[in-house]
């Protein structure tokens, strides 16, 4: 009895703790479904605001500034409104089939131009991104269902496209989301068939998806696709011959329609090709071979995506070869770039993230922003988007769902943690330090974009307006110049003066100004990257944090260097004799905000450097050769009349800053726990071999 009471004891105990940790379960359950509601909730605010700040700035532009292209259409003088050929001013670039649709929405349209056009496609919008979110290749967590929908809208809202579709009153959304209705919304295939058939007697390109269809094994769809185009094609012919002959005929499928296809705006091959110079009948049946080539290779990509239970990234494939086919395809018909941000690029964890990120900053940041102004990158620059949609439909590796790393990428390698000299250090304690190489393009990337944010940060630092700018400037210029003076530190009139006294001095430290500013700092990252990679993510995050606090000084200290100090005599051997009687010389020199001197870069970037040499070269000549930069830096800086003494202390005090709170953040450097552990592990004796037979 005594035994059967310790049983039941234990018993109820066991069911107890059952309880106990059930409850707890349900608790913890309970608290993640709460977060994903509220981060649910936060993404569509999100969206909502996007949406509101798209309409606002479409309704807000002028008339006569916006809805350009619907204006054209429906206005007083509108193509579809007057009597003719709607082809007869070249304005309408749709086909006859579209101007057959629109024409009876022409009085609709005049009524309520503008607000209910763009309500309209907002909603479109809406639309296209929940379907989308619904498409997503499974199985995906009940966590990415919720939230895809405000994330996918949140794109479409700031992606290039659709920003101008909704500014030129444009219907390129209605191809894309009759596509996607057909693919994945409708039920039967002849109601898919049917939508995607009017989808391509919209933008006669999209009949690639006919095929996509047939050898995906919906025949009937494929063959109601091309029923239905060719329907509203003869429907649009027997309403309109004129037209259509014009159109089709006349104009090749509207080649010609609109502006020039060699303007920047047209992101097809052809359009590329024209470019490049290439004219006459070798540039045509260049374009219609390499389309063709394009075309094949990429309906055989989509189709073997599509057979891997991956039909949204099929369908992108297929839209982006329909850009690169099309004779002209404007920015407002690329929006198939953005939905190959589904696709799956690389085996390592630390790879997943880039594409999709280049993908959204392709989709929603101009070229100028992603490719430098410079004349080798000129073809880059022009046709950013084209080679994105090329890579998308012929090139980009894409995992496919049967691959080992679909699910199990291989994992990031983290340093062990490290003690650090004070208690809270790092802060971040799940800031793991990363000791593998990181994505090279993923560093690319940021480099630019945050370089292009700085520069600016730098041009918005000019105040309100130039001529405030420079009064704020030259105040600032007086306050430091007082400083210096009482504190025995104002050497720049002297050493400017005495170095231009000696030409070859004077242009060694000129070439030295312009010449190593950028080169040094992106030359020890790029071997830091190659040889020293754990390395290179400390000394990236202090120059990255560095930057940062030198652009919050640039705006709340605009200050002019000495060279643009009216009254104090400097010579300016970089740039040349200074004419003080224009309001705004030196606010916006070439492109720069010359008043964005305190903190100096220049010198903080070099100091950068000296101490990344002073730590990680293993020779003391290194080291010594590595801190002659900032000598000759701040040397060349103030001599040239470019900054103040107090200048370089504050670029000093911002690279501290920097290193101070990379440490703060992630504790001691990565590189000095994987050189412990790397010692202990080959003091340890090396595992003899199991020589039993097998």
């Amino acid at each position: 009895m005594a035994e059967a009471e310790r049983g039941g004891r234990a018993a109820e105990a066991l069911g107890a703790a059952t309880v106990g940790a059930t409850a707890v379960g349900a608790t913890a359950v309970g608290a993640v479904q709460a977060r994903v509601r509220v981060a649910r909730l936060g993404l569509w605010l999100i969206a909502a605001i996007l949406a509101v700040r798209q309409v606002a700035v479409v309704l807000a532009t002028p008339r006569g500034e916006r809805l350009t292209d619907l204006e054209t259409w429906v206005g007083p003088e509108g193509v579809l409104h007057v009597k003719g050929s709607l082809y007869e001013s070249t304005q309408f670039t749709g086909t006859p089939f579209g101007g057959l649709v629109l024409k009876p929405l022409t009085r609709a349209a005049e009524q309520a131009l503008g607000w209910g056009w763009t309500f309209g496609t907002l909603l479109l919008v809406v639309a296209l991104g929940l379907v989308a979110a619904r498409a997503l290749p499974q199985p995906v967590s009940r966590r990415t269902s919720l939230l895809a929908a405000p994330v996918a809208v949140s794109l479409l809202m700031l992606s290039l496209p659709v920003r101008n579709a909704l500014y030129l009153g444009q219907t390129s959304i209605m191809p894309v989301l009759l596509v996607l209705l057909g693919c994945f919304a409708v039920r039967g295939e002849r109601a898919s068939g049917l939508l995607i058939g009017v989808a391509a007697a919209l933008q006669p390109t999209l009949l690639l998806f006919t095929p996509l269809l047939w050898f995906t094994g919906r025949r009937r769809a494929a063959l109601c696709a091309g029923a239905t185009f060719a329907a509203c094609t003869v429907l649009a012919w027997a309403a309109m011959p004129r037209d259509s002959y014009t159109y089709w005929v006349h104009h090749m499928a509207g080649v010609g329609l609109g502006g020039n296809a060699d303007d920047l705006g047209n992101q097809s091959l052809h359009g590329a090709l024209l470019r490049l110079g290439l004219t006459g009948p070798l540039e045509i049946v260049l374009f219609l071979l390499l389309g063709a080539g394009v075309a094949v290779l990429a309906l055989r990509r989509a189709v073997r995506y599509a057979h891997d239970g991956q039909l949204l990234l099929a369908v992108a494939i297929t839209g982006c070869a329909a850009i690169v086919v099309s004779p002209t395809a404007w920015q407002h018909q690329l929006l198939w770039v953005l939905l190959a941000v589904v696709g799956q690029v690389g085996r390592r964890s630390g790879d997943r993230y880039v594409w999709p990120v280049a993908v959204v900053l392709v989709m929603t940041l101009p070229a100028r922003t992603m490719v430098p102004d410079k004349a080798f990158l000129h073809p880059l620059r022009a046709d950013l988007i084209l080679l994105a949609a090329l890579a998308t439909a012929a090139v980009v590796p894409f995992l496919s769902r049967t691959s080992p790393y679909w699910q199990t990428p291989i994992p990031t390698r983290y340093a062990d943690p490290a003690p650090s000299r004070f208690r809270h250090v790092p802060l971040v304690g799940s800031l793991r330090r990363v000791i593998t190489r990181p994505n090279l393009l993923f560093e690319l990337l940021l480099i630019r974009v945050t370089y292009y944010a700085y520069a600016q940060i730098r041009l918005a630092a000019a105040g309100g307006s130039n001529s405030a700018g420079r009064v704020t400037a030259e105040e600032h210029g007086w306050e430091i110049h007082s400083v210096e003076r009482a504190l025995n530190i104002d050497i720049e009139h002297w050493a400017n003066h005495a170095v231009v006294k000696v030409d070859w001095l004077r242009d060694f430290f000129d070439f030295y100004y312009e010449s190593f500013h950028f080169g040094v700092p992106l030359t020890i990252l790029a071997v830091l990257y190659w040889r020293r990679p754990v390395d290179y993510r400390w000394a990236r995050t202090a120059i990255g944090f560095a930057t940062v606090f030198a652009l919050i000084g640039f705006w709340l200290y605009p200050l002019a260097p000495p060279r643009l100090m009216p009254g104090l005599g400097f010579i300016d051997t970089v740039h040349g004799p200074q004419d003080f009687t224009q309001p705004d010389y030196g606010t916006l020199t070439e492109l720069t905000n010359q008043y964005a001197a305190m903190p100096s870069l220049h010198f903080g970037w070099s100091l950068w450097c000296g101490l990344v040499i002073l730590v990680l070269a293993p020779r003391w000549w290194m080291k010594a050769l590595g801190l002659l930069h900032p000598l000759f830096t701040v040397t060349a800086i103030v001599v040239t009349g470019n900054h103040w003494v107090l200048d370089a202390v504050g670029g000093a005090l911002v690279v501290a800053a920097g290193f101070g709170v990379t440490y703060l953040f992630q504790g001691p450097r990565a590189r000095m726990v994987t050189a412990r552990a790397e010692k202990v592990s080959s003091d340890s004796p090396a595992p003899s071999k199991d020589r039993t037979p097998s």
